[in-house]
């Protein structure tokens, strides 16, 4: 068996399917598309049913991918067992009514035992099929060699994940050996698909001659088709010859770098650690990439199984002693593990990192008291001789400290007790709207709920139709206490009525000024949040004398408002032009109204173009220009519904809401202040778009003066551009670089024809220098040419005059080491290989590389090591 890493192993597969004549389908987003019946992509089939069910024509009938897949219905196995995970990647190879079984099963023998590829030992391989499949059986035992004594009939054998194609599989297993098994050898379950840890499941060909409809129904597909699915994680198991997936290159690091960060915890050490690491390696995977493919945690659907999946790690992390926040550590750690195939993880780390330890953040702060509380429980339960923890109990754990209640049931479960699923789901029916609003208030407002929870002042605020208002003080708030007065200094104040606009919806708070009765400016405001009571809780900055029970001047900054007021307008117009452009897919994933600029956020699969960019500045412009007028109106939520307005906050409303609405063009749920007509914005231009991570997208854009400034930066900018390239009208100065562009790629045309003819002069007497290196002949040498390129065409001069066996050559370009190996057909058939000689001599200057067996290339940085590689190549040669 060759030894192989993850990455190797993955990218071979794909290789040998390339060969058999597939396209490689690049590993789709982990969030479904246009698939209401998948919460996540489950499996490599899952992103191609629009080729399985005929909707769609695949360019190439064959098709192979590796494809990452999310799974929870075993979520309280992870880590418990070698081979549950929550995310994985399947390996599998198609075929959309081209071959079937006659091609197939050989195929993955060859694959699985060919010492050109995994080179598996044949004796330790078994498979099963479905018992009325007679003909894949034949197909085993007659064309591939497999005795029958190795093939077994198994009645589960029927592939069906609901809608989709479905139909008979077969299984290949791989023998661990009785050292691998968690049972006895004569037990009953010790064989190929019994439940046992010593025969592998590697791989299942699923013969789809089905599909099942949502209906229920399954009708005869028109065409014979063949799915198959690999876990890569089972497969490195079993190449690296590890117990379980968590010893294999995939997880290991994380799990050190867990160790690391732990109280001195080390793996392998104690089953009990280790199912914390194990879960923790699990769940960093799953989150980096379910959140790299733009879903967020929430508390409902795809959000919910990431908040989750994120406080089942946080809580194992504290079973190692980790107290501080430390899952988005994890996430370079899988970045660099993934990168060869995955190198968006590393692109989109800091976003990733960011929601990830804000999530972690907000689950600690209630994390001590919650376990408290639940083994409290658990000991009182005990006591009183019971064995379920009361539905009460377990909400009060979710409505108070955020536990899932799942969470509550698998904490549980290793004290031997359940929890009332019936009466948790009667208190969360009763208290929901409560609970959602006591959460929300705690996560906004931090350490000071207590204190602003007890504060339950009447407050109105008139900023719909007032930017000033005299004003009663009620509460004064200095450093966490209730004060009658205060003079200097920071504060918070909450009055009768106000004007000021709370932070919401992501529109920022109003600023202004809090003036007395003699008219003398006392404080300034300069935050605005909404308290546990739904008051508007202003932050003020102490100019002069505040006392409770005075009546004051509220004056908001005019300017300010109005600007936000604007952005914030456009962005309902942003938001509605998306749609008409890209799709009803599209949703905002949230927004900044701030008073220079906007920010919007939105779900889409797959960059926003130019020509769409324009389309969607063409459309808010337009509905600006027909000076649409902005209407509002509080109605109950179901008639809001009914009207067709679209909620942009989800869960965030309440039986009655305010709808904006824009003429005939947008109508929203909104709680922000908005100008009395679209004219008001009088301009719209966006200044950047940019992914944010897979699947979502961010528009910057401004609007009125900093969009005229904007657009006058860039005149001001062409202008100087039209000085450099001498041209004296704008309209001329894209001709100009067009020209100036040409004439540069001409001049590079000649530089690289210079640099040849230079490297073909240093190669000369080259090819007549081989030297032996133990039966093979050998050309290695340092050359100076300006990189890469140059040396590949050396190779090709070399491979023409069959000069030797093998060609190494090296040279230093922009402070870095380039190294190249090339072998000759013949040396290949004797079974050397320039991959292999590559990844040798590479670590020599700190890099690495990789290629096909008869050419290989590799980086380094460091140049100073290239003389040692060139003798490592000799070495490595001599020693074949």
């Amino acid at each position: 068996m060759k030894q192989l890493n993850s990455a190797q192993i993955r990218q071979m597969f794909l290789d040998f399917f390339k060969s058999k004549g597939h396209d490689i389908e690049p590993s789709a987003s982990l969030i479904p598309v246009n698939d209401p019946s998948l919460l996540w992509i489950n499996s490599g089939v899952a992103t191609l049913k629009k080729y399985f069910d005929g909707s769609v024509i695949p360019k190439n009938p064959r098709i192979t991918n590796a494809q990452k897949s999310i799974r929870t219905n075993d979520i309280e196995n992870v880590g418990k067992t070698a081979r549950h995970l929550t995310f994985f990647e399947m390996l599998g190879n198609f075929s959309v009514g081209d071959y079937f079984k006659p091609e197939v099963i050989p195929w993955a023998w060859e694959f699985l035992t060919s010492d050109e590829w995994l080179g598996l030992d044949k004796d330790k391989l078994y498979v099963t099929v479905y018992p009325k499949d007679t003909e894949a059986k034949r197909i085993w035992h007659e064309v591939v060699g497999l005795s029958e004594d190795r093939i077994f009939d198994v009645e589960d054998n029927f592939w069906d994940i609901g809608v989709g194609p479905c139909g008979p599989d077969s299984e290949i297993f791989f023998d661990r050996g009785q050292s691998f098994n968690d049972i006895a050898e004569d037990d009953p379950e010790n064989y190929p698909g019994g439940e046992n840890e010593r025969y592998e499941e590697i791989w299942n060909i699923v013969f789809s001659e089905f599909n099942h409809l949502p209906d229920g129904r399954y009708v005869d597909q028109p065409h014979k088709n063949i799915d198959t699915g690999m876990g890569l994680e089972r497969l490195v198991s079993v190449i690296e010859g590890t117990r379980t997936n968590f010893e294999t290159d995939l997880f290991m690091p994380i799990i050190e770098k867990t160790e690391s960060l732990s109280a001195g915890k080390k793996y392998n050490a104690n089953d009990k650690d280790d199912v914390s690491f194990k879960i923790i390696a699990d769940h960093a995977r799953t989150v980096t990439f379910a959140i790299g493919d733009g879903a967020l945690p929430s508390n409902e659907g795809r959000g919910y199984v990431l908040r989750r999946l994120i406080r089942r790690a946080v809580l194992n992390g504290k079973k190692l002693g980790i107290e501080k926040d430390f899952l988005y550590q994890l996430v370079p750690v899988v970045g660099e593990i993934m990168q060869s195939y995955y190198p968006e993880v590393l692109k989109n780390k800091d976003f990733i990192e960011k929601v990830i330890r804000s999530e972690e953040a907000r689950f600690r702060e209630t994390l001590d008291a919650g376990v408290t509380m639940l083994n409290q429980t658990i000991a009182k339960v005990k006591a009183d001789g019971k064995t379920v923890i009361p539905g009460a109990d377990a909400f009060k754990l979710f409505d108070t400290f955020g536990f899932p209640v799942e969470m509550t049931a698998e904490l549980a479960e290793d004290d031997g007790l359940t929890v009332d699923m019936d009466g948790y789901k009667e208190n969360m029916q009763a208290q929901r709207d409560r609970a959602r609003a006591a959460r929300g208030d705690a996560q906004s407002m931090g350490n000071q709920d207590k204190l602003l929870m007890s504060i339950e002042t009447a407050s109105k605020f008139t900023g719909w139709t007032d930017t000033d208002d005299d004003a009663k003080l009620m509460n004064i708030i200095v450093d966490d206490t209730l004060v009658d007065h205060v003079e200097a200094g920071v504060a918070q104040v909450i009055f009768g009525q106000t004007p000021f606009y709370a932070e919401m919806g992501g529109q920022v708070a109003d600023h202004g000024d809090i003036v007395d009765e003699n008219g003398a400016v006392v404080a300034k405001v300069t935050d605005v949040q909404h308290a546990p009571n739904g008051q508007n809780l202003h932050t003020v900055d102490v100019e002069g004398h505040l006392e409770t029970g005075a009546t004051y001047h509220l004056q908001v900054e005019l300017t300010r408002r109005q600007k936000v007021s604007m952005n914030h307008t456009a962005t309902h117009l942003l938001d509605t032009a998306l749609r008409q452009v890209l799709g009803d897919h599209t949703h905002q994933a949230g927004s900044l109204v701030e008073p220079d600029y906007l920010r919007f956020d939105f779900t889409n699969f797959g960059q926003v173009t130019p020509e769409q960019l324009k389309q969607v500045e063409e459309i808010v412009n337009t509905q600006i220009w027909r000076a649409l007028p902005i209407t509002w109106k509080e109605m109950p939520i179901e008639d809001a519904k009914k009207e067709g307005a679209i909620a942009m906050f989800g869960d965030k409303y309440g039986d009655t809401v305010r709808v904006v609405t824009i003429g005939d063009f947008n109508k929203e749920f909104d709680g922000g202040t908005h100008p009395t007509n679209t004219s008001a914005l009088g301009l719209f231009k966006i200044t950047g778009e940019s992914g944010i991570g897979a699947g979502t997208r961010r528009i910057e854009a401004v609007t009125s003066k900093e969009a005229f400034e904007y657009l006058t930066h860039q005149e001001n900018l062409l202008n100087q551009v039209a000085q450099v390239v001498k041209s004296e009208q704008l309209d001329a100065v894209p001709a100009k670089v067009a020209s100036l562009q040409s004439d540069l790629k001409a001049a590079h045309k000649e530089v690289e024809a210079l640099q040849a003819k230079l490297a073909s002069q240093q190669a000369s007497g080259l090819f007549d220098s081989a030297e032996p290196a133990g039966k093979y002949s050998l050309i290695k040498a340092q050359l100076k040419v300006a990189g890469m390129n140059e040396l590949r065409q050396l190779a090709d001069q070399w491979k023409t005059k069959n000069a030797s066996d093998v060609l190494v050559l090296a040279t230093e370009a922009n402070d870095k080491a380039n190294l190249l190996v090339a072998v000759s057909d013949a040396a290949i058939k004797q079974g050397v290989k320039a991959g292999n000689i590559i990844k040798a001599i590479a670590p020599k200057v700190q890099g690495g590389g990789g290629g096909r067996p008869d050419m290989a290339q590799a980086g380094g940085k460091n140049p100073a090591g290239i003389p040692d590689a060139l003798a490592e190549a000799v070495k490595v040669l001599a020693e074949l």
